[in-house]
């Protein structure tokens, strides 16, 4: 039987090399758990099922769809998305007018953003039905349009089940 000694400074720069793996190994799972948790509490929350559609009936001085101006912006980057949309918003009836990109080029994760002043704040709630999710902001324009603003959680506009110009 042969014992190999090994020397003081052979010992030490063994254990260092040890402990220096030891440190990253646990760096590196330290990270990865950081990343994970980050990950689940940035996703975005997952498609619930659709909430029964309202059943309301119209008042008499229910807005129609034919008397509101709807603006439709694309805030994705799916190309021709705008288009597609506010095709479908003209067929429901609706007067479609600037159909394009957002002007304000923002990042919208809602399915949609109505974008409406104080003159078209009762058209923006009948819009509001149109895409289901969708978020209404209020601002400072003067005119009754009201803008559809199509965002990353969009998939389409659903088929209508109720009336579209009743406002509850």
């Amino acid at each position: 039987m042969s014992f190999t000694v090994e020397s003081e400074s052979v010992a030490r720069s063994r254990r260092n090399r040890r402990a220096a793996i030891t440190v990253a190994v646990i760096v590196a799972l330290l990270f990865g758990v950081f990343y994970f948790a980050a990950s689940y509490w940035n996703t975005p929350p997952t498609k619930s099922t659709p909430a029964a559609a309202a059943s309301c009936t119209p008042s008499a001085g229910a807005i129609k769809p034919s008397q509101i101006t709807v603006n439709v912006y694309n805030a994705t980057k799916r190309n021709g998305l705008a288009g597609s949309t506010a095709k479908i918003v003209k067929d429901r009836g609706f007067v479609v007018g600037t159909v394009a990109n957002d002007p304000l080029k923002k990042t919208i994760t809602a399915p949609a953003e109505v974008r409406f002043g104080p003159a078209g704040e009762a058209a923006s709630k009948v819009v509001l039905a149109l895409v289901p999710g969708s978020v209404p902001v209020k601002d400072t324009r003067a005119d009754a349009s009201v803008d559809l603003v199509i965002g990353d959680a969009f998939t389409e506009v659903p088929t209508p089940t109720a009336n579209p110009s009743a406002s509850c």
